[in-house]
């Protein structure tokens, strides 16, 4: 069975016929990804990819000088096609096809997974390593041009989670824990707890992984920790690409306090901050990049949020408070100004006058820890949010009850995170 899949696939390069067998193979995929099967996933584009690397190979030669070049580029773009697709064709024939017949033409032909590729649209080659135009450019003449779906997730504070989903979540996740992890970007954040006795934790190390894609960029690796915001990645370079594309680049905004990472070819944004002593991420990115990833990276906070053990907010099921009027202490054993429940809410009502998420964190954050940076930590989130987050109508996730100006009566999501501090102090 082995041997006729292989033969099949065969395509010395002295044979034209030949040559075009795995061409013919790969049309018939195409056909028969455009029946009822492959309209059972409709999200999945393996008919797209293989019927663009038909259409850049079925013109070629193979006794023309430069035909190897020209047919691995052409099986690159295959491959690179089949990646960003791979989550939504799980479980589809055509597609696990197309992946091993790319495989092995990659094999016999030599290629190399890295290196350029071709387009299909000559016209915007140089903008291959352009998400954007690459996305409005895949159905020309169309009328009004496709816009790429985008996610947002933020880290901060204790830390609190908003994730791609906009599942908003408090979280313990002590250690290192995996943000993002799929085929074009890796997230890994380090927390540490932030008060003696409790299960709460802050975030003191972030390393983020560029991967390198086709020859748009090649690896780049970038990390902070506390103290330690650099404006550059490890290498000591602060961008990526060739020339002047840069199509990768680190902006510092805030000397060691704030820096920007834009990828115009996966079309992502990244912002880095410190506030006091801890750092916050907040990230936007594609969505169709955001799901290409394997079943054995599905421990992603900011895909699927916390596990259920590490989750603090009990599922966004607030218990009753308990009684207690001692503040927590600080585990640097610095002296700090201690809150109560109204000078909390005093102070963060100072920096926001719609009592939603990003308020009732910073509340909680001043009595889990007695640490104002914290309130400038969920109001640089919020900003983050503001900038980065694409619908706005999304901003906001507990709307409040329409009094921007005034101090309402204590809503009953303060009370549970009264309880919430204590019960992190557990």
């Amino acid at each position: 069975m082995g041997m006729g899949r292989r033969a099949a696939l065969s395509c010395p390069g002295a044979d034209r016929r030949r040559t075009l067998g795995p061409l013919h193979l790969l049309l018939l995929l195409a056909l028969w990804g455009g029946t009822g099967y492959s309209q059972q996933q409709t999200q999945c584009r393996i008919q797209k990819c293989t019927t663009d690397f038909v259409s850049l190979t079925s013109h070629l030669n193979s006794g023309s000088d430069g035909f190897d070049s020209e047919f691995c580029k052409a099986l690159r773009a295959y491959d690179g096609c089949t990646q960003r697709t791979s989550k939504a064709c799980r479980g589809n024939l055509v597609y696990h096809s197309a992946v091993l017949g790319i495989s092995d033409l990659m094999t016999q032909r030599n290629c190399s997974k890295d290196g350029p590729t071709s387009s299909t649209n000559p016209e915007l080659s140089n903008d291959h390593c352009n998400f954007h135009s690459k996305v409005t450019a895949r159905e020309p003449g169309a009328g009004e041009k496709p816009q790429p779906n985008y996610l947002f997730c933020g880290l901060f504070g204790d830390p609190h989670l908003r994730t791609f989903k906009d599942h908003f979540q408090t979280c313990k996740v002590e250690g290192a824990w995996p943000l993002i992890d799929n085929n074009y970007l890796s997230v890994q954040v380090t927390n540490v707890p932030v008060v003696p006795g409790s299960s709460a934790t802050a975030t003191n190390k972030i390393t983020i992984i560029f991967k390198s894609h086709q020859d748009c960029t090649d690896q780049k690796v970038y990390q902070a920790v506390t103290d330690d915001l650099p404006a550059a990645f490890v290498d000591g370079t602060t961008s990526g690409g060739d020339g002047d594309s840069k199509t990768l680049r680190i902006i510092e905004k805030v000397g060691g306090k704030h820096v920007e990472m834009h990828a115009k070819y996966i079309g992502t944004t990244v912002i880095v901050r410190q506030l006091g002593n801890y750092l916050t991420l907040a990230i936007r990115m594609p969505e169709e990049l955001a799901i290409a990833y394997e079943e054995s990276q599905d421990l992603q906070l900011c895909m699927n949020g916390c596990p259920s053990s590490e989750r603090i907010d009990q599922g966004g099921h607030l218990p009753l408070p308990v009684t207690s009027n001692d503040p927590p202490s600080s585990l640097s054993g610095q002296s700090r100004p201690t809150y109560t429940l109204e000078s909390a809410i005093a102070k963060c009502l100072e920096k926001f006058q719609v009592r939603h998420i990003y308020f009732h964190s910073c509340v909680f954050d001043l009595l889990t820890t007695s640490d104002a940076n914290f309130t400038a930590a969920a109001q640089s989130a919020w900003e983050d949010v503001k900038a980065l987050h694409p619908r706005k109508d999304l901003w906001i996730i507990f709307p409040t009850n329409g009094n921007l100006g005034k101090t309402p009566p204590l809503p009953a999501i303060i009370l549970g995170l009264v309880c919430l501090v204590f019960v992190a102090l557990l």
